[in-house]
C-alpha cells in the first residue's frame, strides 16, 4: 500500500476522489500518520506502561539541546 498527501485544487476533483472511495478502490484519510506515530503505537500494544507522544518529544528536544548548546 503506498500514501500520498494530496491537495485538492478543484472542488470537481473531491466528487471524483469520494466517487473512487464509493468503488472501494481507494480510503481517505484526514489526518497522515506519521512513521514514528504508527511504530509508537505498534510498541504500545505490547506494555502496558508506555510514555505519551508528548513526554517523548520532550525528552527529545532535551536532548538536542543539550547536545547542540553553545559551550
Amino acid at each position: 500500500m503506498e500514501a500520498l498527501k494530496i491537495e485538492i485544487l478543484n472542488p470537481k476533483a473531491l466528487q471524483l476522489i469520494k466517487g473512487m472511495q464509493d468503488l472501494k478502490l481507494i480510503k481517505v484519510s484526514n489526518e497522515p500518520v506519521s512513521s514514528l506515530e504508527s511504530y509508537l503505537k505498534k510498541m504500545r500494544r505490547k506494555s502496558d506502561t508506555a510514555p505519551a507522544l508528548a513526554e517523548i518529544t520532550k525528552i527529545v528536544e532535551d536532548v538536542r539541546a543539550k547536545r547542540y548548546a553553545k559551550k
